[in-house]
C-alpha cells in the first residue's frame, strides 16, 4: 500500500505524537482559539469550512474554530482541497489510493470517491507527486484525527485557480458527496506578508463575500484588493460544492493574523476559520 510520508512534521507541529496531541490541545485553549476542548454540544449542519494551514504555532489556534465547531459531525468522507504551493505535477491533482500518515497514525484514501470526481470531472488527474511535498493538507489531519475516530479523505491540491476550474472542481464534489456524511475542507490562509492594519482591512473585504456564497463577487474582491490569499480557488470549490449542497450562509468563527498573534505585525499572514451551513 502506497503511504504519503509526512513532508511537515517537525516544521509545522511537532514529531512526537505526545507533543503533537499537547500542542493541538494549546491550540483548542489558547486565547484565539475556541477556548474549548472537543466535542462541541451543538447538532448544526456544517457542509463545509474553511481552515488555515501555517505551522500551529501561527494558525492552529484560528484553526481550532472550524475543528471544534465540527466536532460533533458523523463523518466519513473528508474532502481536502488546498492549493498547489510549489507548482508540481498536475494543475488538479488527487490520489487514488494508499494512505496519508502523521504521527498520529494512517488515513486511508476513499479510492472509490476519488475515481468518482475524476470521472465526472474530466479536468482531475491522478498525481502522487503533486502532493508529495506540500504541506497544505497535511496539516489539517492531526486536527482531524484529533477529533475524529475513523474517516477516509479524497486530497485535491490546485495548482489552477481560476474560476472555471473551482466551478468544474465544486460540482464534481457536489455530486460525489451528496449522499454521503461528508465535510468540505478549504484548505488556505488569506493576506500574504502585508502589515497587519491593511491585511484586516483586505481580508474582511474577501470575507464578506465568501459570507455571502456569492462566488462571482469573491472574484471580484480577489483582483481588485490583489489579495494573496494561496488558496482562492480551493476556497470558491468549496463554496460552490457547499451552495449545491443546500448551504445558505457562511458563518465567521475567526479571524486573525500571525502578528495579532505573535505580535509582529510589519509583515503578517492572515487566517480565516470560516463555516458553511
Amino acid at each position: 500500500m502506497r503511504v504519503r510520508k509526512p513532508a511537515v512534521s517537525g516544521l509545522f507541529y511537532p514529531t512526537s505524537k505526545d507533543d503533537l496531541l499537547q500542542v493541538i490541545e494549546n491550540c483548542f485553549m489558547h486565547s484565539y482559539g475556541p477556548q474549548k476542548k472537543p466535542p462541541v454540544d451543538s447538532d448544526k449542519n456544517i457542509i463545509g469550512m474553511i481552515c488555515p494551514h501555517a505551522g500551529y504555532t501561527y494558525s492552529g489556534p484560528v484553526a481550532a474554530h472550524s475543528y471544534y465547531a465540527s466536532s460533533s459531525l458523523d463523518v466519513d468522507l473528508i474532502v481536502m482541497i488546498g492549493p498547489n504551493h510549489y507548482g508540481i505535477g498536475s494543475g488538479i491533482a488527487t490520489m487514488k489510493e494508499g494512505s496519508w500518515e502523521t504521527p498520529l497514525g494512517l488515513i486511508s484514501i476513499d479510492t472509490n470517491s476519488v475515481e468518482n470526481v475524476v470521472r465526472i470531472s474530466g479536468i482531475v488527474d491522478y498525481d502522487n507527486n503533486a502532493h508529495s511535498v506540500d504541506h497544505c493538507l497535511e496539516v489539517q489531519l492531526p486536527m482531524l484525527q484529533y477529533i475524529y475516530e475513523k474517516f477516509k479523505i479524497l486530497p485535491i491540491i490546485m495548482w489552477m485557480q481560476d474560476k472555471e476550474t473551482a466551478t468544474d472542481v465544486g460540482k464534481a464534489i457536489a455530486e460525489i458527496i451528496k449522499n454521503r456524511n461528508a465535510l468540505l475542507i478549504a484548505s488556505s490562509d488569506f493576506t500574504h506578508y502585508e502589515p497587519n492594519e491593511e491585511a484586516h482591512k483586505k481580508d474582511n473585504e474577501l470575507i464578506k463575500a465568501i459570507l455571502e456564497i456569492d462566488v462571482n463577487k469573491y472574484y471580484t474582491v480577489l483582483k481588485r484588493l490583489q489579495i494573496s490569499a494561496c488558496g482562492y480557488g480551493a476556497i470558491a470549490s468549496v463554496m460552490i460544492a457547499a451552495k449545491i449542497l443546500g448551504a445558505k450562509k457562511g458563518e465567521l468563527l475567526k479571524y486573525a493574523t500571525s502578528g495579532d498573534i505573535t505580535g509582529k505585525k510589519d509583515s503578517v499572514v492572515g487566517y480565516g476559520s470560516i463555516i458553511f451551513t
